[in-house]
């Protein structure tokens, strides 16, 4: 009975507390004058609950910085869809590119595909863990467009150096392959510079951050949502990213094939030179944040002095005390006594964006376990490709399928969102990945299937990655290869689903001065991913992978039923968290 009484009261005072911050909120939406939201009307209460809400128009700059995006992605995935072949399999026999032709299997390296899924892991681990990095040179030193200028410069020292290990002369020797792990691993803190930077400076190009009034053409009062409008940059962003996956992934795959690796190296870095000149180009027209010092360090302080007091030798009791509703509240400088500690250079509004953005760094927890299923992508599936019939189509060019569907979903998904809105059906951010997570594990299943009819029909049965007839040719499964469309389809259902909103839940719910650190922690989920990966290399083998599809797809189903049990009561809160005051920090003592 007791422990009844606990819970009622705890979850009495987290309404309390979700009341107090929706009070807050609301009284902060008054005339003053910030060069931003002048002149602008904005909703009573009442009109928050009726009025329909609709997304503001996306500034110009965002699209520049899109661009930016989708020259990077270009070359970023123009490169990878070739490593697997690179990796896996041998130099065909007199070849010095690599280049199988029409009818031979393209290669280089011939590692196999437990090294080849154990070096394309890595590679997607150092590319998801550099972010941090990126994100703490960006809050600190140099800002996030100047951060994202120096990713850019030390990506394209990687890009030469892979050029390098598949040049005819080079390609055959075995000092290729000490040339192209330096390319990754350079390439890859490149990326991870840039990827925790160009995702919060595209949406912070959008300044607003209050709801307000507007009246259509028809004139219709509807509330103007800053989050909606940061869903949407995010929703087209992602849809550059993938315009530059996609032709970067057809045309390097076809280079592979009928020229060899070297042009398929070569283009994407061609490419890739539009991002100095399109950042260049736009330099003057960019919003762009001044870095605020180690904010990280002050964030650490305030949750070690909201600690005071709360540890028990209980551990059922120190969790109670940490998780209270109040944890953060008694952390607030107006409800200290006496003289305020020196670090203590904020005010009560920025405790609360600490606090929401703890909160959204809790909902990253939970993303390695579908960025698991995710991963298959880009390198199992496109093994599972080269053991069916492809009817001459290289078989890295079916990874194509995922972007290509995320061109046509995303901007149907644009279409879409309004009209739930429009019909009171609230699919929020958090129910949005957990329906990420279902499109995932749906993927793994398709994919177990396709794999067990692969095995049934290969002439070796379970060992068809290594199947050949008495000259060495390959043997493959009769099946169609465009049966794995299912799959990939699947998969860019679940990345708009889960990967765009954790981008947008990560921007929306940092704090303003933290918004790279969020973004970083966000990516490197998917670093947290490639290292759980890892572990599934021996299951990334015949006669196994049905095994590895099948674990993998019950991952991502059974977390994403356990995720939503544990964020239900945080959805609830969405609105509330998503408008937020705007806070106060003064760094000059950081």
């Amino acid at each position: 009975m007791v422990g009844v009484q606990d819970s009622d009261l705890a979850l009495g005072e987290e309404k309390k507390h979700a009341t107090e911050l929706e009070k807050v909120s609301r009284s902060d939406y008054s005339s003053e004058q910030d060069g931003i939201h002048d002149g602008l009307e904005f909703p009573t209460e009442e009109e928050r609950a009726t009025l329909r809400r609709v997304s503001d128009t996306l500034p110009w700059s965002a699209y520049l910085i899109a661009v930016v995006e989708l020259a990077e992605r270009f070359s970023f995935y123009g490169c990878q869809v070739v490593f697997t072949n690179f990796i896996q399999q041998p130099l065909p026999e007199g070849s010095h590119t690599g280049a199988g032709g029409a009818d031979g299997q393209s290669g280089a390296l011939g590692l196999g595909q437990q090294a080849s899924t154990g070096l394309t892991t890595f590679y997607q681990f150092w590319c998801y863990v550099t972010p941090l990095l990126g994100a703490y040179i960006a809050d600190v030193y140099l800002g996030r467009y100047n951060t994202v200028c120096v990713a850019v410069f030390v990506a394209l020292i990687g890009h030469i150096l892979i050029i390098v290990s598949a040049l005819p002369g080079v390609i055959e020797k075995e000092s290729a392959l000490g040339a192209y792990i330096i390319g990754l691993i350079i390439t890859g803190l490149g990326t991870g510079l840039f990827k925790s930077n160009i995702s919060p400076l595209v949406a912070e190009q959008y300044r607003r951050t209050k709801l307000f009034i507007s009246t259509t053409s028809r004139g219709e009062r509807v509330i103007v949502d800053p989050a909606m409008t940061i869903s949407r940059v995010y929703m087209y962003f992602y849809l550059f990213t993938n315009i530059g996956a996609l032709v970067g992934q057809i045309s390097m795959s076809y280079s592979e094939k009928y020229v060899g690796f070297w042009l398929a190296y070569t283009l994407p870095t061609v490419v890739f030179l539009l991002c100095p000149i399109v950042l260049w180009f736009g330099r003057n027209r960019y919003i762009r944040s001044p870095p605020t010092g180690s904010v990280m360090a002050t964030a650490f302080r305030l949750w070690r002095f909201a600690m005071k007091g709360r540890w028990s030798f209980n551990p059922i009791q120190t969790y109670r005390n940490l998780t209270a509703p109040d944890f953060w509240e008694n952390a607030k400088p107006s409800k200290h006594q006496g003289d305020l500690p020196s670090w203590m250079t904020f005010d009560d509004r920025w405790v609360d964006e600490v606090r929401r953005g703890l909160k959204a760094c809790a909902v990253f927890c939970w993303f390695p376990l579908y960025w698991l299923s995710y991963n298959q992508l880009n390198n199992n599936l496109t093994s599972q490709a080269a053991t069916m019939d492809t009817h001459g189509v290289p078989n890295d060019v079916l990874s194509n399928l995922d972007p290509f569907a995320l061109i046509i979903f995303i901007p149907i998904c644009d279409l879409i969102y309004p009209a739930l809105a429009r019909w009171k059906i609230n699919f929020s951010a958090l129910k949005k990945i957990t329906a990420g997570f279902a499109t995932g594990c749906a993927a793994m299943i398709w994919a177990a299937v396709v794999q067990h009819y692969v095995y049934k029909t290969n002439p070796c049965g379970y060992h068809a990655a290594t199947c050949k007839d008495a000259n060495g040719e390959a043997l493959v499964s009769p099946l169609n290869v465009w049966i794995q469309t299912g799959a990939y389809v699947l998969i860019a259902f679940s990345e708009i689903f889960a990967s765009i909103t954790g981008l947008e839940y990560a921007f929306t719910k940092a704090p303003k001065n933290m918004k790279s650190l969020v973004m970083g922690a966000f990516l490197f989920t998917s670093a947290i991913a490639a290292a759980i990966g890892e572990a599934f290399v021996s299951l990334s083998t015949d006669p196994l992978l049905v095994w590895n599809y099948g674990v993998v797809g019950c991952i991502a189903g059974v977390a994403g039923v356990v995720f939503w049990l544990c964020v239900r009561k945080l959805d609830a809160q969405e609105d509330t968290l998503n408008n937020l005051p705007d806070s106060h920090f003064d760094d000059r003592h950081q």
